[in-house]
């Protein structure tokens, strides 16, 4: 008896210890941080199908500043043109380089509808409106998206750091902490209201 029970305990000990390793859980977590970022991918692909045809309704109102479309027209190039992919999302030097690109367009984007506010008839037009009602929302759902982007990251960040899957992490997953999607640099500055 004393035999069978001494065969049967280290099978019972590894069993035990390998439920509560956290390995499922840390792949759940991290199939999450995937998720969300594949939905704040979409809504910024969403944002950059939209500026063309801003552009292209803006541009045909007369006298329009060609300097403010030229520079939204350059931030959408830059923004569409990096690309950061799931396996990025733990070098923070990668992300920084994308949400400054992303930042750079919504900066421009602002810039663009400040300067519509001196074309009366531009602002009249139902294209025009409509297109500014879709690029509103687009960006509320971006802004969404990248909260529940940085939720996620924290959930998977913090599984695996605490015991005991940061041992399960560090011996058998070697899984990296994920970037946060953080403020643009510019976004930090207090904004000057002048009359």
């Amino acid at each position: 008896m004393i035999r069978h029970i001494t065969r049967v305990f280290p099978f019972l000990l590894a069993l035990v210890m390998l439920s509560g390793c956290g390995y499922n859980t840390m792949q759940q977590n991290e199939e999450a941080v995937n998720r969300a970022w594949g939905d704040l991918e979409s809504q910024l692909q969403r944002r950059s199908d939209l500026v063309p045809n801003l552009v292209a309704t803006v541009k045909g109102a007369a006298n329009f500043e060609k300097e403010t479309l030229q520079a939204v027209i350059e931030a959408r190039a830059k923004a569409t043109s990096i690309q950061l992919t799931p396996e990025m999302l733990s070098d923070p030097d990668a992300m920084s380089k994308f949400q400054s690109a992303q930042g750079e367009l919504s900066s421009s984007l602002s810039r663009l509808l400040v300067a519509v506010e001196r074309y009366p008839e531009l602002k009249a037009t139902q294209n025009f409106r409509d297109l500014q009602v879709q690029l509103e929302g687009t960006e509320n759902r971006i802004s969404v998206a990248r909260q529940r982007y940085n939720e996620a990251v924290q959930v998977f960040n913090s599984s695996i750091r605490i015991f005991p899957n940061s041992i399960t992490n560090s011996v058998v997953l070697k899984l990296k902490p994920k970037a946060y999607f953080k403020a643009d640099e510019a976004a930090r500055a207090v904004p000057q209201v002048k009359f």
